[in-house]
């Protein structure tokens, strides 16, 4: 399929070949008939992406902070490829269209295949040929709505929520800033409510535009006598700023033409510089409107489908969408005469050329539109280019192209000859497309069904979200697949229980997590110091993890398992390590949550059976400049300390020695030793006791918190 894509790297916008995405439980797959181009949040994304790198770091100072933060902890090289990595990723442009349901996920109850609906959200509802969308973010279309008008559905939405905010009564007097798209759509909605609605913009042909629909618009310079003959000198009851613009201007205005204890609310992206005499004389409220209301930014209204009960949120983003489209079912919103543009989505580039003013064009309301007759559902984009590798042992098909794929993992692959790089799956398509092109696959697709079913693939690396782990593990070695999969194996004991139960039942398929400290140099030269120790160690890991919050992905129990299962388990595993055997016992002492936190600062003391003593200091609540990891070893005389992963200190009968090196956490020795695990056809590279094991005990230390007590781990 047909998709328009930025790079934030480069800046260049793009119409690229895309695998045809694949719907999962709670989402449909719609054909796009149409899709609406803003012209304030996509122009915005595409003027930074066009920036040169000093531009980007003078626009986003706070990532700029980040950065060097990170270069102090790692290093200038890495940090330097994380930031280029990270830029790299092609970004899915758009958040609001419309088509028809082509196919459903799982628990999609009130919708059906061939439904009419509107679509939205950022990383949803793009601009391509087919979307995949969440229920909350799909509203059914009454057949009088046609799609062009149905795309105009999200923004409406932005402006009906912007106009919630503001609390107008009936009858009140209103004034639009700005009659941009957003103004026009916004002062629309605030006469159909029976509000008295005044637009004010800078452009004459604006103003005549909303003359055109029937209201009433002056340009700025008449603004403010203007306003006092509408008022009859009361001034407006709330004002909604609807600009596009950095100036200060428009707020201000709101301060002049506002009544006293009014009403200002911000849509638009304006100067925030509120003047505090007029603002504190007239006592006036200034509200931040937040996108299409609420469930916006919450992941499980969102992607998890639980919508807010009707009794306690009226008007969910979702609700607004469906008032939306009553009202241009009605003929009481019309979006017609504000269509400037229309374009092919072979030719979608030529729309950013418009709204960035490279092409000389006013505009206003710019469609993408989609060939509504072609059906086009391939899952599959195929890179014949690629040079390949016949002497290769390790056929490799990859599921997940996330950031810690095309980061960490898949350059360190590319550069093993052992691996063939064959095909690439990430449900959405577009990452899998990106990194198959940039890695060398051979063919990127959205099912991962057909990388785990091809039979030129020898070998799964399974790089997804950590609830997906379990499954796909055992759909890999059930096809008679090797299996990598990243950190961790499991998320609970089921799961663990029946990749047990499968590797009972698996002959010839190695596998492994990706704990890659294990094999970092560093932890290596440590393993040989302890080698030939004759009584039990003691080790102290602090981990200096930072915080993340709450309803972040990893801290989801059932989506990222939490951060101890998550990622606590990678310094239980160099523990068990080092100690040659995984955990019997763990005791964790916690601090309070206090509201902040999720399980995430806490002490975990393991017993192994040699005697030895491993305690893991997981904290949340540091400074992440400072250096994230540092482990203390003590036994039979000897001391080691290794700190993060930069330099090992060891001190043996009085002699001090001191091995540095630039930060390695194993990822290139950890993929070799898999390669050669598979060419030799011996054992795992990590004793399945371990994987297991240590797995094991990210549960027990769960449950330790939760009852107060030592558990034993069985």
């Amino acid at each position: 399929m047909k998709q328009l894509l930025q790079n934030i790297k480069n800046g260049r916008t793009t119409v690229e070949d895309v695998p045809v995405p694949t719907p999962h439980e709670g989402q449909a797959l719609v054909k796009v008939a149409a899709s609406l181009v803003s012209a304030g949040t996509e122009r915005m994304v595409v003027e930074f992406a066009e920036k040169s790198y000093l531009g980007k770091a003078r626009s986003r100072p706070d990532l700029v902070k980040q950065t060097l933060d990170k270069a102090k902890r790692e290093g200038i090289l890495p940090t330097a490829q994380a930031v280029f990595n990270r830029l790299d990723q092609p970004m899915a442009l758009g958040y609001s269209s419309a088509g028809v349901i082509v196919a459903l996920g799982k628990n999609m109850q009130g919708f059906r295949v061939g439904q009419r609906v509107a679509c939205a959200g950022a990383g949803y509802a793009v601009h391509a040929e087919y979307n995949i969308v969440p229920k909350n973010l799909l509203t059914p279309l009454p057949k009088n709505v046609d799609f062009e008008s149905a795309a105009f559905t999200t923004l409406g939405a932005i402006a009906l929520h912007g106009f919630r905010l503001a609390e107008p009564q009936l009858g009140e007097n209103v004034a639009v800033i700005g009659l941009g798209l957003l103004g026009l759509l916004t002062i629309q909605l605030v006469s159909a409510a029976g509000c008295r609605a005044l637009g004010i913009d800078l452009d004459l042909k604006r103003v005549a535009l909303a003359s055109s629909l029937g209201l009433e618009a002056v340009t700025r310079p008449q603004a403010e006598s203007a306003a006092q003959a509408f008022t009859q000198n009361r001034g407006f009851d709330s004002i909604i700023i609807c600009a596009d613009t950095s100036s200060n201007d428009p707020v201000e205005l709101a301060g002049v033409i506002a009544r006293d204890r009014a009403k200002v609310v911000a849509t638009g992206a304006v100067g925030l510089d509120i003047p505090r005499k007029i603002y504190y004389e007239k006592e006036i409220s200034f509200i931040n409107s937040r996108s299409y209301g609420p469930g916006r930014y919450d992941a499980n209204y969102e992607e998890n489908g639980n919508d807010y009960p009707l009794g306690y949120v009226r008007w969910t983003e979702g609700r607004n969408f469906q008032a939306v489209v009553d009202l241009l079912s009605s003929r009481k919103l019309k979006v017609e005469s504000l269509i400037s543009h229309r374009f092919d989505i072979k030719e979608g580039v030529r729309a950013y050329e418009v709204i960035t003013g490279k092409r000389k064009e006013t505009f206003l309301g710019v469609l993408l539109k989609y060939d509504e007759t072609k059906e086009e559902r391939g899952k599959r984009v195929e890179f014949p280019s690629i040079v390949h590798r016949p002497s290769s042992i390790v056929n490799l098909g990859v599921l997940g192209a996330g950031l810690f794929a095309n980061s960490t993992l898949l350059p360190v692959i590319k550069n093993n000859k052992d691996f063939e790089l064959i095909g690439i799956a990430s449900s959405g398509g577009l990452h899998a497309q990106h990194s198959g092109r940039k890695f060398g696959f051979q063919y990127a697709t959205s099912s991962e069904d057909e990388i785990i079913n091809d039979p030129n693939i020898n070998t799964v690396a399974i790089l997804t979200r950590h609830d997906t782990h379990a499954d796909l593990v055992v759909k890999a070695l059930k096809a008679g697949k090797h299996v990598f999969v990243e950190k961790p194996l499991a998320i609970d004991s089921d799961q663990l229980s029946v990749i047990s139960r499968q590797l009972l039942r698996t002959d010839g398929c190695l596998l492994m997590t990706g704990f890659n400290r294990r094999f970092s140099p560093l932890a290596q030269s440590l393993s040989s110091f302890l080698f030939h120790r004759k009584e039990p160690l003691y080790a102290h890991y602090r981990v200096n993890a930072g915080y993340i919050p709450r309803n972040h992905w990893t801290q989801d129990p059932a989506v990222g398992g939490g951060r101890i299962i998550g990622e606590a388990c990678h310094f239980i595993d160099v523990l068990t390590f080092l100690v040659g055997a995984p955990p019997v016992s763990v005791s964790v002492h916690a601090l309070p949550n206090g509201g902040k936190y999720s399980e995430d600062n806490i002490s975990m003391t393991f017993t192994f059976p040699d005697g030895s003593i491993g305690i893991v200091d997981y904290l949340a609540n540091g400074d992440k400049s400072m250096p994230k990891e540092r482990l203390e070893v003590f036994c039979g005389g000897m001391i080691a300390v290794l700190d993060d992963y930069v330099s090992l200190v060891t001190v043996k009968d009085g002699k001090k020695n001191e091995e540095r090196r630039a930060q390695d956490k194993g990822w290139k020795r950890e993929m070799a030793a898999f390669a050669r695990a598979i060419r030799g056809g011996g054992e795992a590279p990590i004793p399945y006791e371990h994987l297991i094991g240590v797995t094991k005990s990210t549960f027990a230390a769960v449950e330790s918190i939760r009852s107060k007590s030592a558990i034993e781990i069985k």
